[in-house]
């Protein structure tokens, strides 16, 4: 049945039972892709029939729909002409894993982060009555999107615009009543029957008719009608606001699923469609544990198992330090943002609860409540992604910075994460915090710096920004690790050709980097910075001013991270004659695909970084060392062969002089037998 699906026209040839084989294969189908790539399993299997249904009673080449988030849209694309496409999932080139508007014509809008799409929907529906145009808009938005600020400021300004919008509801979390599901299927049942809406508006019109009483009957009869609604419906809080809200109903049902879509499309004002779907739905090991397959590496499709074995990574080291320091210290506060397992926090709020807030899809709330919680005497911290830490960066300045607050803003997935693309990339952390007035800001070289880089957080009493990579440590750990103070490099190797400035997880790739070209005759200084603000300005100076040669290396952007902070400062202490070659990632979005390949596309890896030196940056001075050994092999290979010629020739002279004579003595011979 799939084989024959290649674009949404052919799905609607197909009746109801062949719509439901066709999802059957549909699934087995991801799972099959997904077990071998990595990629977002559960949410993409929840989902099926709800795609099918969309597709099926919309026409997405003039209707337009918005994904929250977008990892779950490997159904669209699939029915979008991807089928095959889908083969190559987050691989370098290959197909993305949220919507592209680059890649198809049925992607109108790119998302990657949470509550999203109402705001999006609502402009596009915005722009279709300015333009006169009619076609539908729709939003599909998660339980847990919901919860996100934006989401709910866009649901305030769509509700009071009364724009004709749909909003899709798909909540995979919530357990209903059976009493109360089967009351509300029942209600939203009567809603959306045609029947029922055009006798509700001819009634409501006649009894308005009626002189004196007309108008107050409707009105009466309004208000018990919502009151009724509102004790036994707590979803009335969407018609409160100006929805019509149709639902729950069953996500997997695709008969369900299609009679509401379309009677919705009849709906001029805004409607919220409530459907109910199972994460991991037809995968019985993902139905169990959703969140473990929300997104996942390759694995084994009969046992569920990662194919490759998960080893100590930083979350986990993050996450074991702070239950250290939490035992210590009572005022240690863990929050995050719907993000517990991700970020290292699981053992944390069992051993903790009373400590340990998780409020949900809300960065801007988890900060503030941070900060609130700080002005109290607490010490907050706040493990957040990198790309997600963007949308709390008012409440970091206004918030926490401003009042010099004791946060403590732990950045997990920091530089290139890989195959997620663009949206999920930690590029620009160090760029955009590092503008922050009060800020100090970290990143360990591994896991023990990283544990010592807590503790010192923990004392400091000031905001603090932590770093750090997704998974392990790039090379085998260090051996040395010096105190952190406050401000402090460390020397890490010391040298007088050419100095490497590095942070966090490239330190490991300069002390390899300074191997090779030790094998070159390029004495490299190494220096871990540790802290980007505030700069230990004196050592770096001295060792700038020792080499004259300064390389940085870091897994940021090329804006505002390292680079620009050793350039600023070589400008701000006037230091001339100074050359500088700055490696980090270009002023773009990286596009997904394996950390190796991202690293060796820019520049980064280990390799492309010794060739750009030997190229650019070799030191003059080792130049002429290494050519003045070869000129002086060069004159003692021509003083050689100039010997051995002098030598030739003294010994064809020798010959010649004794030729000679033998010649003369016989003349002389001869004169001498003649005058005898």
């Amino acid at each position: 049945m799939l084989e024959n699906i290649n674009s949404p026209e052919d799905l609607k040839k197909l009746n109801i039972l062949e719509e439901q084989k066709l999802a059957e294969e549909i699934r087995k189908y991801i799972l099959e892709i997904v077990s071998k790539n990595g990629g977002h399993l559960a949410s993409n299997l929840g989902v099926v029939e709800l795609t099918l249904a969309l597709h099926n009673v919309f026409d997405f080449k003039k209707d337009k729909i918005v994904w929250d988030v977008g990892h779950q849209t490997y159904v669209h694309k699939i029915l979008t002409g991807r089928r095959e496409a889908l083969k190559t999932l987050r691989t370098l080139n290959g197909i993305a894993g949220f919507p592209k508007t680059n890649e198809s014509e049925y992607d109108f809008f790119n998302t990657g982060h949470s509550s999203t799409s109402i705001s999006a929907a609502l402009g596009m529906a915005r722009a279709r009555d300015l333009n006169g145009e009619n076609y539908s808009v729709l939003a599909v938005i998660g339980d847990g999107a919901m919860t996100g600020g934006m989401a709910l400021e866009a649901l305030n300004d769509v509700g009071y615009s009364k724009t004709k919008m749909t909003i899709i509801l798909n909540d995979n979390e919530m357990s209903i009543s059976p009493n109360i599901g089967g009351l509300n299927m029942l209600l939203s049942k009567l809603r959306t029957k045609k029947m029922y809406t055009r006798s509700n508006v001819i009634m409501k019109k006649r009894i308005s008719e009626i002189p004196v009483v007309g108008k107050p009957i409707v009105k009466m009869v309004q208000i018990i009608k919502r009151s009724i609604k509102q004790l036994i419906i707590p979803k009335m809080f969407f018609e409160d606001i100006g929805f019509t809200y149709l639902g729950p109903v069953d996500g997997h049902n695709l008969e369900e699923l299609q009679s509401i879509l379309t009677l919705s499309k009849q709906i001029d004002n805004p409607v919220l469609i409530h459907v109910l779907t199972k994460k991991g739905k037809g995968y019985e090991i993902a139905e169990k544990n959703p969140d473990k397959f929300h997104a996942t590496g390759p694995f084994d499709i009969e046992t569920g198992k990662s194919k490759k074995e998960k080893g100590k990574d930083y979350s986990k080291v993050f996450g074991d330090k702070l239950v250290e320091l939490a035992k210590e210290n009572e005022k240690i506060v863990a929050i995050t943002a719907s993000m517990k397992d991700g970020t290292g926090l699981t053992r944390f709020s069992e051993e903790f609860p009373d400590r340990f807030f998780d409020i949900g899809i809300a960065e801007q709330h988890a900060l503030g409540l941070a900060a609130g919680m700080a002005i109290d005497g607490m010490i907050p911290v706040v493990p957040i992604y990198s790309s997600f830490y963007q949308r709390g960066y008012d409440q970091v300045i206004h918030d926490i910075a401003l009042q010099n607050l004791p946060v403590i803003m732990c950045v997990d997935r920091a530089g290139i994460v890989g195959a997620d693309g663009e949206t999920h990339q930690g590029t620009l952390d160090m760029a955009f915090f590092r503008l922050v007035p009060n800020l100090t800001i970290l990143a360990p070289k591994d896991f023990q710096e990283l544990e010592d880089m807590l503790a010192f957080a923990v004392d400091l009493k000031k905001p603090v920004v932590i770093r750090y990579p997704r998974g392990g440590e790039d090379k085998k750990p260090f051996e040395k690790h010096e105190k952190i103070e406050e401000g402090k490099a460390e020397i890490l190797k010391e040298g007088k050709d050419i100095t490497i400035f590095t942070i966090g997880k490239t330190v490991a790739r300069g002390i390899e980097i300074a191997k090779r070209l030790q094998n070159m005759h390029i004495d490299a200084e190494v220096i871990n910075v540790r802290f980007l603000k505030p700069l230990d300005v004196e050592t770096l100076k001295k060792s700038i001013e020792k080499t004259k040669k300064v390389v940085t290396i870091e897994d940021g952007t090329i804006i505002n991270g390292l680079g620009t902070a050793i350039k600023e400062l070589i400008v701000d202490n006037h230091m001339e004659d100074v050359e500088v070659k700055a490696y980090a990632y270009p002023d773009k979005f990286i596009q997904h695909g394996s950390v190796d390949e991202l690293e060796k596309i820019y520049g980064l890896d280990e390799e492309s970084i010794v060739e750009d030196i030997q190229k650019h940056m070799v030191d003059k001075s080792t130049e002429e060392k290494i050519d003045g050994k070869k000129e002086l092999r060069e004159q003692q290979n021509s003083f050689m062969e100039e010997k051995t010629n002098e030598n030739k020739r003294e010994q064809e002279e020798k010959k010649e002089n004794t030729k000679k004579n033998k010649h003369k003595n016989k003349k002389h011979k001869k004169r001498n037998i003649r005058a005898i």
